[in-house]
C-alpha cells in the first residue's frame, strides 16, 4: 500500500491538511471553488445550515446544506498555482487515510464546479452570459509537471494551437483539456454558453493586456480569436480552470467543470464592473443543479 512521507503530504498538529487547514470529515462530495475569498459567503448565505467555516490565507471554507444537499464552498485565490495546492488537497483529503498516510483502497470522487468571471474573445458574446469550458487551455504548464498528462489531453488540439498561433517556443508548452460531460450536461442545460477557455497564468501580458511593459506577441489575441479547430474556436479568458480539469482527471477521474459570467469583451472593449446580480443568479442556478 502506497505511503506518503511527512515531506511530501504535510499534516498540521490539529490532523488538518497543510495549506486548507481542512479535516477530512469537514469535507463534502460536492465542491464549489471561487477565486474570491469574499464570494464564500455570498455562496454560503443560500445554505439552510452552515456546519463550519475555516479560514487560511486565501483560502476560505464553509461547507452546510441546501436543499439537502451536503456541498463544500472554498476559495482558491487567483491562478493555477493555487489550484495546483487546492487540487491536490482536496483529493488527499478524499483518498488518502491522513492517520496512516496511505492511499484508501476505494476511490472516493468529487464533484467540483468552479464558479467565476471571465472575459469574451469573440465579439458575438454577450456581457452577463453564463459560459461553460468544454474545453480548457492552460497557458501556464502546470499540467506538463504531472506523469500521464497525454491521457487526459487533446494532443490534436494542441498541435492545431501551436501551429495556429505561431507559439513562442520560450512559453510553456499548452495543454488542452475536456471538462466531465456529466456535469456539463447537469449544470449547463439549454441556458449556458459552451465553450473553449483560456486558463492564462497572468492578468496582464499573459491575456495581452500592455500597460508600461510591451508585449512579446502584440497580436497574439487576434490570432486567439481566429483559431479554429474543427467546429470549436476560443471563447473566453479566465486564470484557473484548465488545472482544475486536467488534475480531476489525473487523480482518478474527479468530475469537474468550470462556469463563468462574462463580465468583459476583449474584443469589443466592453465591460461590466456591475456584475454582482449575474453572478448571484449564477450562483443559485449551480447550486440548484450540482
Amino acid at each position: 500500500m502506497r505511503h506518503f512521507p511527512p515531506s511530501e503530504l504535510i499534516i498540521n498538529a490539529d490532523g488538518s491538511i497543510f495549506h486548507l487547514h481542512l479535516k477530512p470529515e469537514q469535507l463534502a462530495d460536492n465542491v464549489i471553488l471561487v477565486g474570491d475569498p469574499g464570494r464564500v459567503a455570498l455562496i454560503a448565505g443560500y445554505f439552510e445550515k452552515q456546519e463550519f467555516s475555516v479560514s487560511s490565507r486565501e483560502f476560505n471554507t464553509i461547507t452546510g446544506l441546501y436543499k439537502g444537499k451536503r456541498i463544500t464552498v472554498l476559495s482558491t485565490g487567483i491562478g493555477t498555482d493555487n489550484i495546483d495546492i487546492v487540487m491536490n488537497e482536496l483529493d488527499a483529503l478524499a483518498n488518502i487515510d491522513l492517520a496512516t498516510r496511505t492511499e484508501k483502497s476505494e476511490f472516493r470522487q468529487l464533484n467540483i464546479v468552479r464558479i467565476g468571471t471571465c472575459g469574451g474573445m469573440q465579439p458575438e458574446i454577450p456581457l452577463g452570459s453564463f459560459l461553460i469550458s468544454e474545453k480548457s487551455i492552460g497557458f501556464d504548464g502546470m499540467l506538463n509537471f504531472y506523469a500521464g498528462r497525454d491521457a487526459v489531453c487533446d494532443l490534436d488540439f494542441e498541435s492545431a494551437l501551436v501551429k495556429q498561433l505561431n507559439w513562442n517556443k520560450q512559453l510553456a508548452a499548452p495543454y488542452v483539456v475536456d471538462a466531465d460531460k456529466e456535469l456539463i450536461e447537469r449544470i449547463g442545460k439549454d441556458d449556458m454558453i459552451r465553450g473553449v477557455t483560456i486558463s492564462a497564468n497572468g492578468f496582464y501580458g499573459p491575456q495581452g493586456r500592455e500597460l508600461r511593459v510591451g508585449l512579446a506577441d502584440p497580436l497574439l489575441n487576434d490570432k486567439i480569436e481566429s483559431f479554429r479547430y474543427g467546429k470549436y474556436k476560443i471563447t473566453n479568458y479566465e486564470m484557473e480552470g484548465s488545472a482544475i480539469a486536467g488534475l480531476a482527471k489525473l487523480m482518478g477521474g474527479h468530475k469537474a467543470m468550470t462556469v463563468c459570467c462574462v463580465i468583459a469583451n476583449r474584443r469589443i472593449e466592453a465591460a461590466n464592473t456591475d456584475y454582482k446580480p449575474y453572478i448571484e443568479k449564477l450562483v443559485q442556478t449551480v447550486l440548484d443543479r450540482i
